[in-house]
C-alpha cells in the first residue's frame, strides 16, 4: 500500500501544534508552540489571549513542521484538524488554517475530535489491541471507555461533575501553585505523606466518578486552617489528594475490567503523564495479566501528532469534511 501522509493541526486550547504523521503511527515531524508562560501570569488560560497567540504563531509552526519533515506540502494526502471540544476562538484559528490549506492545495479535509486524538496517541507509542478499555483523564474529561474496534466508543463510566485534571488545577491554585497545576501537585506529592483524612469520592458500585466534593473539602480545609492561623503542609495535602483521587480511579477501573472482555488498557489525556497514576494502573493490569499502553510523555499533552493518528482511520474510510466545517467547543465523541 502507498504511504499516507497527513498534515494535522491542533489548536483547541493554548498549544499551537502542527504535525505530519505517516500511516497513522509514525511521526515525521511535530512542531508545537506553547503559551504556558503567557497564561501563568493569570493563573489559567485566558481564551481571548489564547486565540490571539494562535493567530500570531500558526504560520511559524506550520513552516517549522514542514521544514523538519523534508516533505513538500504537495506530497501531503490530507489535512486533519481538531474541531472540538475546546475553546471556540482557539479551535477556529486551526480550522480556518486547515480549510485554507485544503482549498489551495486541493487536499481532503478531516475533522478530528480532540478526545479521539488523546486516545489514538497510543497508536504513536505501543499501538492499540481491541477490545480495550481507555481511561481518559484530562482537564475536561474523566471517562472509562470501552472499544471493541476502531472508533467504537462505549461509555462505561464518567465523572458526574469535575474532571480529575480540573480538580488538580483548582487545588493547585488554592495552594498558591503556578499554572498548570497538575504537574506541580504531582511534584509536591512526591515529598509528602497521605496524612490528611479526605472523603472518598463516589464510593459506590457504579462506574461513575465525582471529584467536586473532594475538591471542595480541600478548599474548605485550607481556608479553615488559614483562619486558625495554622500552616498547611502542602506536600502532605497534595499527596493525600492524589492518593484518594487516583486510588478511586483505580477502583472504578478494576470494576470495569471485571465487567467486560478486555485485552488492553490504555491511558489517554493530559493526566496520563502523571507517574503515580501510571504506576497504579500498571499494578492493576499486571494483577489481571492485561497489556497496558501509555503514550510517550510528549504525546500526553495537547499535540498535533495525536490528531494525525486519529485521522488515519477516517482517511481510510473516506470520512471527510467540507469547507463548511465549524468549531464545536462542546462536542463529544461518545
Amino acid at each position: 500500500m502507498k504511504d499516507v501522509y497527513i498534515l494535522a493541526i491542533e489548536s483547541s486550547c493554548d498549544e499551537t501544534s502542527i504535525a505530519i504523521v505517516k500511516n497513522g503511527n509514525e511521526v515525521i515531524s511535530l512542531s508545537t508552540n506553547t503559551q504556558i508562560s503567557i497564561h501563568q501570569n493569570y493563573g489559567g488560560v485566558v481564551p481571548e489571549l489564547a486565540s490571539r497567540m494562535h493567530t500570531e504563531n500558526i504560520l511559524y509552526v506550520l513552516d517549522a513542521a514542514l521544514k523538519k519533515s523534508n516533505i513538500s506540502i504537495n506530497d501531503i494526502n490530507a489535512v486533519a484538524v481538531t474541531y472540538g471540544p475546546g475553546l471556540m476562538g482557539s479551535l477556529l484559528i486551526g480550522i480556518e488554517a486547515a480549510k485554507v490549506i485544503s482549498y489551495i492545495y486541493k487536499k481532503p479535509l478531516i475533522a478530528v475530535n480532540h478526545m479521539a486524538g488523546h486516545i489514538y496517541a497510543n497508536k504513536l507509542s505501543n499501538g492499540m489491541n481491541f477490545p480495550l478499555i481507555a481511561l481518559v483523564v484530562s482537564g475536561g474529561h474523566t471517562d472509562i471507555i470501552y472499544m471493541k474496534e476502531d472508533y467504537s466508543f462505549q461509555v462505561l463510566g464518567s465523572t458526574l461533575d469535575d474532571a480529575i485534571g480540573e480538580a488538580y488545577d483548582k487545588i493547585a491554585r488554592v495552594l498558591g501553585l503556578k499554572y498548570p497545576g497538575g504537574p506541580n501537585i504531582e511534584r509536591l506529592a512526591l515529598n509528602g505523606n497521605p496524612s490528611y483524612k479526605l472523603p472518598i469520592p463516589m464510593k459506590d458500585q457504579s462506574l461513575n466518578m465525582s471529584f467536586s466534593g473532594l475538591k471542595s473539602s480541600i478548599v474548605n480545609l485550607v481556608h479553615n486552617e488559614c483562619q486558625k492561623g495554622k500552616e498547611v503542609n502542602k506536600e502532605d495535602l497534595a499527596c493525600s489528594f492524589q492518593t484518594v483521587a487516583v486510588n478511586e480511579l483505580i477502583r472504578k477501573l478494576e470494576m470495569a475490567i471485571n465487567t467486560v472482555d478486555v485485552k488492553n488498557v490504555i491511558i489517554a489525556g493530559g493526566v496520563s503523564a502523571n507517574k503515580y497514576l501510571r504506576t497504579k494502573v500498571k499494578e492493576l493490569t499486571d494483577k489481571y495479566s492485561i497489556k497496558l499502553n501509555v503514550p510517550s510523555f510528549e504525546y500526553c499533552t495537547d499535540n498535533a501528532a495525536m490528531i494525525g493518528a486519529a485521522a488515519y482511520y477516517l482517511y481510510q474510510n473516506n470520512i471527510f469534511s467540507d469547507l463548511n466545517l465549524n468549531a464545536m467547543p462542546n462536542e463529544n465523541i461518545y
